[in-house]
């Protein structure tokens, strides 16, 4: 009896495929994501933190985006040339969330205004929120 010659394995296609089809961030849909507002009033009332130098920039990270985490790491660092400027200590800013308004643009959209009372000012703060890599990521945010 003869041997038979062992069979080659298949040849498998291989299809060509965008690289930033995998690798980029993926949008989510809102339909997927956790109710934004908690996260909204707490983004909010963290940025202050962050501003008034008691927070650590790089507690909300993962929230943010990479262009809103350079923009906060620029204004936390002004911040804190004008409080040594003065001779300020940072101190916690005392801000209680007045009121939270959010709206939905689109599919995996968010746009929210919160407004934080404290003792000496009222401060109002935009974000843009968009549903990437199954969580909400701030994509723009501005101190008023």
């Amino acid at each position: 009896m003869s041997a038979v010659p062992p069979q080659p394995p298949a040849r498998r296609h291989l299809t060509a495929v965008r690289s930033d089809e995998f690798f980029d961030r993926q949008r989510t849909p809102r339909s997927e994501l956790p109710d934004p507002s908690v996260l909204v009033e707490n983004l909010a009332t963290g940025v202050v933190e962050v501003l008034g130098g008691v927070r650590d920039l790089e507690q909300l990270g993962r929230w943010l985006s990479e262009s809103v985490y350079r923009h906060l790491l620029r204004r936390s660092i002004i911040a804190a040339r004008g409080r040594a400027v003065r001779g300020q200590a940072a101190a916690r800013p005392v801000a209680k969330v007045a009121a939270t308004r959010i709206t939905y643009p689109a599919g995996d959209v968010v746009e929210a205004t919160v407004l934080l009372h404290g003792a000496a000012r009222t401060r109002a703060v935009a974000i843009r929120l968009e549903g990437m890599d199954s969580r909400w990521r701030a994509t723009a945010l501005a101190v008023l």
